[in-house]
């Protein structure tokens, strides 16, 4: 237990592999009870991030902060100052304000939810974005009453518009939580009395956003209560994989004690492919942590093990990324997709189209769209063979689509509708097998951790050069490595360099039949 504390905050997927090497290989999902399943199904819509919201506070608040310095200076300062003195004017007030909220933790979800004691911290930063500015004025305007009256206007507006919003949005959020329409839902994993003590701490937290949907625990009823502090188990460890996919959940806590730390790790190890956060309860009197290692709700330490890789605001740009540019890419490549879906009618009797069930986020199943390339008396939609070159049930028109990616294009489709990402790791087909005629779980361990974001049409493996047949295993085992690199870094950026290098990298065409 001596390197716990130093260990496991740094887990991730290389270092639970190092620890562990017993890991039972799921290449099927298991089958979740009934109980489970009825939970699961209560809590399939999506609840409203709390982090979601803060960002629109902080936008709509910086709108509003704006718009009424642009009302009461921006005119006195344009005719005295100019354009650039107007326009910073505004632009400081309102940067200060907000700026100075987030320092003094004024969008935290539990101060949001509180009602007199934010409205202090909202005043004290209003005020002191009102004297900054004034004193910002004094360098440029030297000393001016009238302009410090506007300034002495602008907070007796902004303040009481600010913390009347404040108060509305309040009262909602307290309703949003009793309701579970904003609440971050988490599972815990393990049960008895660890579990009973993080669950009565966190009940203690005043305004916690946290709703503990169920408890999943591999050991018997003796050993692991089957209702603890009100809470029901659901399962074992292996039912919560699939519970995770079927439920819309963020969060998942292990409580089990500290000192069971090969427990720990296992367990992390059979988890990592989920796209949730993971955390640890820290719970412990005995064990001291750095502070870097250690995250809180409220006053409940928990250890940080692994982030969801996008979540709230990334998740918004990726998404408005995809519609932007796909949209585009519709409009652009419509007559080659036209002119590709004649080809395919004339060259071979069957339709244009080809529809395949392949892995999507959080392995859950999607129909991917394609256009045809093989004869349509030999469609494969299981793809339990794979294309081979000289393949004789690929077309002539298919060699050539498959060749250039082209058949890829309607999956721009499955863009907009939100199956898929532009960017992303390539969705396999479900009973997708090698060239060896074995699964590609049994190949490469952890495989189902690239579908912890939403696959795409391009990615960064794609890009590297690993595409096309899958005829060694190390094939499949470079392209899983990619997916996790890109998975790990993912940034906006990322995507659009991608997105850039896609088409070069379509003109190597080797290993793709």
């Amino acid at each position: 237990m001596a390197t716990l504390h130093q260990d496991l905050p740094a887990l991730g997927r290389e270092t639970i592999r190092t620890f562990v090497t017993d890991e039972v290989r799921r290449s099927e999902p298991v089958e979740l009870n009934a109980h489970a399943r009825r939970a699961a199904e209560q809590l399939r819509a999506s609840a409203l991030s709390p982090h979601l919201l803060a960002g629109l506070c902080r936008l709509w608040e910086f709108a509003a902060l704006a718009t009424i310095a642009s009302a009461v200076l921006y005119r006195p300062l344009l005719v005295e100052a100019g354009t650039g003195a107007a326009l910073a004017g505004v632009l400081l007030l309102s940067a200060t304000t907000i700026a100075g909220l987030q320092l003094v933790h004024g969008y935290d979800i539990a101060m949001l939810h509180s009602r007199a004691r934010q409205l202090g911290r909202l005043v004290a930063c209003v005020a002191f974005a009102a004297l900054a500015t004034g004193l910002a004025s004094l360098w440029i305007l030297g000393p001016n009453a009238a302009f410090a009256l506007r300034l002495a206007l602008w907070f007796a507006i902004a303040a009481p518009v600010l913390g009347s919003a404040r108060m509305v949005l309040g009262s909602r959020i307290r309703l949003w939580a009793r309701n579970g329409t904003m609440e971050r839902r988490a599972v815990l994993v393990g049960g008895g009395t660890a579990a009973e003590t993080f669950i009565r701490r966190l009940e203690s937290q005043r305004d916690s956003d946290i709703r503990i949907c169920g408890i999943f625990d591999d050991r018997d009823d003796r050993r692991s209560p089957p209702i603890v502090a009100g809470y029901p188990k659901l399962g074992s460890i292996a039912e919560l994989t699939e519970f995770a996919r079927l439920a819309r959940i963020e969060m998942l806590i292990v409580t089990l004690p500290l000192s069971a730390e090969k427990r720990i790790l296992t367990i992390l190890k059979d988890l990592w492919v989920l796209p949730l956060d993971i955390r640890v309860s820290a719970l412990s009197a005995d064990m001291r942590f750095r502070p870097r290692t250690v995250s809180y709700e409220g006053e409940v330490p928990l250890l940080d093990v692994l982030h969801r890789p996008l979540a709230d605001w990334d998740l918004v740009a990726k998404r408005m990324l995809d519609l932007a540019v796909g949209s585009l890419a519709l409009i652009l490549l419509s007559p080659m997709m036209l002119a590709t879906a004649l080809a395919i009618k004339l060259d071979s009797p069957g339709p244009v189209f080809f529809r395949q069930k392949r892995h999507g986020y959080n392995n859950q199943i999607i129909n991917v769209w394609k256009f045809r390339s093989l004869r349509h008396e030999m469609a494969d939609p299981t793809a339990r063979k794979l294309v081979t070159k000289d393949d004789p049930r690929v077309t002539r028109i298919g060699r050539f689509i498959r060749r250039t990616s082209i058949d890829e294009l309607p999956q721009l489709f499955n863009v907009m509708t939100g199956e898929l990402s532009l960017v992303g790791p390539r969705p396999h087909a479900v009973h997708a097998r090698s060239s060896a005629d074995e699964t590609f779980t049994d190949i490469v361990e952890g495989y189902f951790g690239r579908h912890k974001v939403k696959p795409g049409i391009t990615g960064w493996a794609q890009i590297k050069g690993w595409r096309g047949e899958i005829d060694h295993d190390m094939k499949l085992q470079k392209r899983f490595e990619h997916d996790l690199y890109y998975i790990e870094n993912w940034s906006l950026l990322l995507d659009i360099l991608i997105l850039i290098r896609t088409p070069r990298s379509l003109l190597k065409s080797e290993g793709a039949y």
